[in-house]
């Protein structure tokens, strides 16, 4: 009995121990990611690079502001059109699909679609909206936005309204309310903080996609705001301006990495922190 016990208690201090070195581990490259960041971008961050278009090559006036801007339009684009069919599409498969067929189905192409390399997204929507039209545009690159957001919104959405215990359904429909308003009124009330943490969630997921862009909005050396033409943004622009043999190109390219890194990480601490829960309490 007492060498069972003991092979045990060597087991899981074997295990822990692996466990927290390889915590340790991570947290070291974070660490030493977030570190090299601030080093190199930091010094580089000043009011010029929100006011300024990016500059030509070899001119040290310039910074990102047609890139954020671009990047928030079609970030925007994404947001405002992932949002919404995701819930939806979260809200049948929850409440509606649950164990039908057709529900097994959606969640199955879901998981492909999450788990799908974006680049795969690009070159889709270049081939069916770029390619057809006959130039690159920030809608191309809002819509390649919105097909990786929706995934990551169907599966908190549903996960979140799963969470809502059906006897809250059921006494709402004893009380003789319709189904759809036992949804909005009850069901989307009790998981709301859980689908906003899914939408921030995915917001931080399309915020630093690079290789969808590539093929559908390209870039933009100017300011522009129209979504029908090629665009300007962030992760291109980090792209295109770190491969570049430009000191001062190189250096924009590590304050922009730190402000989009930044960004995400809030994005990210806000979802886990200032959101996070989703369940019924209080309801």
């Amino acid at each position: 009995m007492n060498t069972i016990y003991l092979r045990r208690r060597i087991i899981n201090v074997f295990n822990l121990t692996v466990a927290l070195l390889t915590t340790l581990l991570a947290l070291f490259f974070l660490a030493w990611l977030l570190w090299t960041l601030i080093k190199n971008g930091a010094p580089h961050i000043n009011w010029s690079l929100f006011t300024q278009s990016t500059p030509p090559p070899g001119d040290s006036n310039g910074g990102l502001a047609n890139a954020i801007v671009g990047s928030l339009m079609m970030t925007a684009v994404g947001v405002l059109l992932g949002s919404p069919l995701g819930v939806l599409a979260g809200t049948y498969l929850s409440e509606f699909g649950r164990e039908s067929r057709l529900a097994s189905v959606v969640r199955f192409v879901n998981d492909i679609l999450l788990s799908a390399p974006s680049i795969l997204i690009g070159v889709f929507v270049y081939a069916i909206i770029v390619v057809n039209v006959g130039h690159f545009s920030g809608w191309a690159g809002g819509i390649a936005l919105t097909l990786i957001m929706i995934p990551v919104v169907v599966r908190t959405t549903e996960d979140m309204l799963s969470l809502v215990p059906d006897q809250m359904r059921e006494a709402a429909a004893a009380l003789g309310a319709p189904y759809w308003k036992v949804i909005l009124t009850i069901v989307y009330r009790s998981a709301s903080k859980g689908i906003m943490t899914g939408i921030l969630l995915g917001l931080a997921r399309i915020s630093g996609e690079t290789a969808p862009l590539l093929f559908t909005a390209l870039n933009n050396q100017f300011m522009s705001l129209n979504m029908n033409d090629s665009i300007a943004n962030l992760p291109v622009v980090i792209f295109q301006f770190a491969m570049s043999p430009y000191d001062d190109w190189q250096h924009l390219a590590w304050a922009g990495s730190l402000l989009i890194t930044v960004t995400i990480l809030l994005l990210n601490i806000i979802a886990r922190l200032g959101l996070g829960g989703g369940s019924s309490k209080g309801y």
